[in-house]
């Protein structure tokens, strides 16, 4: 089986408080799964679960206390470079743009970084921008422009590479409803005409039912449910419903 990520007990330990009381929590406890390539997941959990930490180790961002991963064969915190030229990741409020410049500058910049010719980058910016409905932000300064308007801007610069896999962490935030819909269509069109793995988080539930066949649901660092949304569909007709109560069952 060809997997795009296979994880076998990964741990993550923190330490902290002031010294004479310092104390560990663990924020991820020894979870394992595997994503195939081509997949569409959704990795989902209440504030604190041990999602953002999870994807941090993943990404390379942030170095296991235990266990092992691999994500495109590559291990992420000793290969965080070559891993970063093949998938593509958006954080939240972290932003990818240069606040003074207009997204097309930045996209430039970052073309460049990624090896590709200005005539490629030229194409992929219109692609995006079309794609996006972004057209109209592309050349105004980052600063100027509205939340809903910058993270278009952030979605564009994380695909611009067309990346083999995208990690994106609460990508709809901010975004209108039309928006958020174009964007969940592109997500699930990338991934069946190109095969791009989709390694998604969200607490927008309609982002779960029209973009992943799969969820990976944790708590406390641990998961906790691991099947097809078309399964947890089938239980309630309130998708929310079946997760809180997920959540709610006795650990």
């Amino acid at each position: 089986m060809d997997h795009a990520i296979r994880v076998d007990r990964l741990t993550r330990s923190f330490t902290t408080g002031p010294r004479r009381s310092r104390r560990t929590v663990n924020a991820v406890r020894g979870i394992s799964f595997s994503v195939e390539r081509g997949e569409r997941l959704a990795f989902i959990g209440p504030n604190g679960a041990g999602k953002s930490t999870s994807i941090k180790m993943l990404t390379g961002i942030l170095r296991p206390t235990n266990g092992t991963a691999a994500v495109l064969g590559l291990e992420p915190w000793s290969k965080r470079r070559d891993l970063a030229r093949r998938i593509g990741t958006l954080f939240g409020q972290r932003s990818q743009l240069w606040s003074e410049l207009a997204p097309r500058a930045s996209l430039e910049m970052l073309g460049a970084i990624h090896g590709m010719s200005d005539a490629a980058i030229a194409e992929r910016i219109d692609e995006l921008s079309e794609l996006l409905d972004a057209g109209e932000i592309m050349d105004q300064p980052v600063r100027s422009q509205s939340l809903g308007q910058r993270m278009r801007g952030e979605l564009a610069a994380c695909m611009l590479h067309q990346p083999e896999m995208l990690f994106l962490d609460e990508p709809t935030i901010g975004l209108d409803l039309v928006t958020k819909q174009r964007f969940r269509q592109l997500l699930v069109r990338l991934n069946e005409e190109s095969g791009t793995t989709i390694f998604l988080t969200s607490h927008d539930v309609t982002d779960i039912e029209q973009v992943a066949d799969r969820a990976i649901i944790v708590n406390h660092g641990d998961i906790i449910h691991d099947g097809s949304v078309r399964d947890l569909q089938a239980m309630d007709a309130s998708l929310e419903n079946v997760i809180t109560d997920i959540f709610e069952r006795p650990a």
